[in-house]
């Protein structure tokens, strides 16, 4: 008889997306789409429906095709798909403006003036800073023997410091603590508290900028922040509106904490679940050697990053991805967290190895739109987990990982809580 080819394997049911236990471990959804429909069009919770692309090969080069662009004017929406699919009151507050919402030539304009900021130097130069705020945040817990690792440490931590880099005064940065926390609660807070702190931030970065402008001295100023530097763009040729100027310092805010959030609280929880790989960490840091950190956050970053989904992209014609055809006015989504998981091209890639070294993931995006403030996350990140494990050493979870909830929302990937408990500590901060 002769050979018959053999039957395709049962694809099982489509895996239910976006559900709370959708939430607690996106991966085995996301293994199941790599496999079978690597890209695919879904209704989204919103109500919009959009293209996920979840294979790494796909999703590289999707995110660098400039067919797809990140203006929502290109979006062929319904009706009743209007205004959502950005972040709530960002139209209504006039702050669409910003580098999550254009394309080149005034994506380059733009992240020119702003990536100063995000220089090696300019990063290294703000590193005591962060050093300062993280011992800081620890002291006020290091003595109860239990904190909420979020709410009291991973949350405020790039708060502030995006807060000290935007040139926020320090007395009103308990302000916009309390309206970021609105932002990223998603569904956990009030109906449309979101649009509410946003329309409060705008208002806020408006008189900042009026004062700041008031104020500007005529020539730069060493370390000067970056809402003045913007100011000083703007009336010196740049030909920056007061809303870019207020939308651009918005998107550093919003994009630049919330990642940094669920990187030291995603990361903090994987080491906590993987005691080996934990422990492996510690050993390096107390020999005084920083390798491990630095391939470790990498690894965090690609294991369980803080971005799930990249922002959102519209096709602006007809393309093919992953062999499926796009029309023009599309949305495609691609999923950071399913690329970095795809075993053609990660070797074992649901284990957690801060040595790996073959780790170009997708964590913070790739091409023009890489994430700007990525030296800066990575710095926070670093300082952040380095520390707690070596001023509490003990540090364990409080609660089983089954009772710990993640947040709601389609973009970012983050724990609600993380409770831990450890042996209290009166010793002040490192020397």
């Amino acid at each position: 008889m002769d050979d018959q080819p053999a039957a395709p394997a049962p694809r099982g049911p489509v895996p239910e997306l976006f559900s709370w236990e959708f939430a607690a471990d996106p991966y085995p959804a996301y293994a199941w789409l790599r496999e079978h429909e690597p890209v695919r069009r879904t209704r989204l919770p919103s109500g919009v429906e959009a293209w996920l692309v979840t294979r790494y090969a796909d999703a590289k080069q999707t995110l660098a095709d400039n067919r797809l662009s990140k203006n929502p004017a290109h979006h062929d929406e319904p009706a009743h798909a209007k205004g959502r699919t950005g972040i709530p009151g960002e139209r209504q507050a006039e702050l669409m403006t910003h580098l999550l919402n254009i394309d080149p030539p005034d994506h380059t304009r733009l992240r020119r003036l702003v990536s100063k900021a995000f220089t090696p130097r300019r990063v290294a130069e703000f590193a005591p800073r962060v050093q300062e705020l993280t011992d800081g945040l620890i002291d006020r817990f290091a003595a109860d023997g239990s904190a909420d690792l979020i709410h009291d440490f991973a949350f405020p931590l790039p708060i502030y410091a995006i807060c000290d880099l935007l040139g926020v005064p320090r007395e009103d940065q308990d302000d916009f603590r309390d309206w970021a926390g609105m932002m990223i609660r998603h569904g956990g807070g009030p109906r449309g508290g979101v649009a509410r702190s946003v329309k409060k931030m705008r208002g806020y970065l408006t008189e900042l900028i009026h004062r700041k402008r008031e104020a500007l001295p005529t020539g730069p100023v060493p370390g000067e922040d970056l809402v003045s530097g913007l100011i000083r763009a703007s009336d010196h040729g740049e030909h920056l509106t007061g809303n870019e100027v207020a939308a651009m310092a918005f998107i550093l805010l919003f994009a630049g904490f919330e990642t940094t959030v669920n990187l030291i609280g995603n990361g903090t929880y994987a080491l906590l679940t993987h005691p080996g790989q934990r422990d492996r960490l510690q050993k390096a840091l107390a020999a005084g050697e920083h390798g491990l950190l630095e391939t470790g956050v990498e690894e965090l970053l690609r294991y369980d990053g803080p971005v799930e989904l990249a922002t959102w992209r519209f096709a602006t014609e007809p393309v093919t991805i992953g062999g499926q055809r796009i029309a023009a006015g599309d949305p495609v989504l691609v999923v950071l967290a399913a690329a970095d998981r795809d075993p053609e091209r990660f070797a074992d890639p649901d284990v957690l190895d801060l040595g790996r070294r073959d780790n170009q993931h997708l964590g913070y995006g790739h091409g023009i739109h890489y994430c700007l403030g990525a030296p800066l996350a990575r710095l926070e990140g670093r300082t952040a987990l380095a520390t707690l494990l070596t001023r509490l050493p003990d540090v364990r979870l409080a609660v089983e990982p089954a009772e710990l909830r993640w947040r709601g929302g389609l973009i970012m990937r983050g724990l609600r809580t993380l409770p831990v408990e450890f042996t209290p500590s009166r010793n002040g901060p490192r020397e």
